[in-house]
């Protein structure tokens, strides 16, 4: 559910990255889902090693927004360089107020410098960066969720008897000593 509520986030603000690995990670947790339920050990195990990549990926994104490293949350990097949009967090989070500027004497009506965003409670930056560790903290969870299902499941296999009470512990508790039968006339 919460990353289903980031990817609405990121279409209204047309954060194209964003949207495509929110994507992926929702059709993989419905795969890792559907591997629990049918015991299928392999989705699991394919959920656990996307969750290490979308662990990656939210700990990119904060130091994004964050400005490590020689990033800038200014670069239009989440949206493929396709737009000037930003997070829909920067001109619509918790009490902010939005007013559009008239254009100055360049003429360029698309540019977002001409939107004046004031008041606002907590910084865009901030609501991205509490998204994806959330995202962390979720996965991190899940991750070792699936890595005991995973051994539950592994446990099974190694305890299952496929033919039929030949192992060594049922042969010893079940093995019948056989009598003689003596016939007499």
């Amino acid at each position: 559910l919460s990353a289903l509520e980031r990817q609405i986030f990121d279409f209204l603000g047309f954060q194209w990255a964003p949207i495509l690995g929110n994507f992926l990670h929702i059709i993989v947790v419905i795969l890792g889902l559907f591997g629990t339920i049918q015991y299928r050990p392999r989705y699991i195990v394919v959920y656990t090693v996307w969750t290490a990549l979308w662990v990656t990926w939210n700990v990119f994104i904060i130091c994004f927004y964050l400005e490590v490293g020689g990033l800038s949350k200014d670069t239009d990097l989440m949206t493929f360089n396709i737009s000037v949009h930003r997070s829909w967090w920067r001109e619509h989070g918790p009490g902010c107020v939005r007013r559009v500027l008239p254009p100055s004497a360049h003429g360029m009506t698309d540019d977002y410098t001409y939107v004046s965003v004031t008041g606002c409670i907590v910084d865009f930056q901030y609501l991205e960066v509490i998204h994806s560790a959330v995202q962390i903290l979720l996965s991190l969870v899940g991750f070792v969720y699936a890595c005991y299902v995973i051994s539950i499941f592994m446990e099974e296999e190694d305890t299952f008897d496929f033919i039929g009470g030949l192992d060594a512990h049922s042969y010893c508790q079940d093995h019948v000593t056989l009598k003689p039968v003596h016939l007499s006339k």
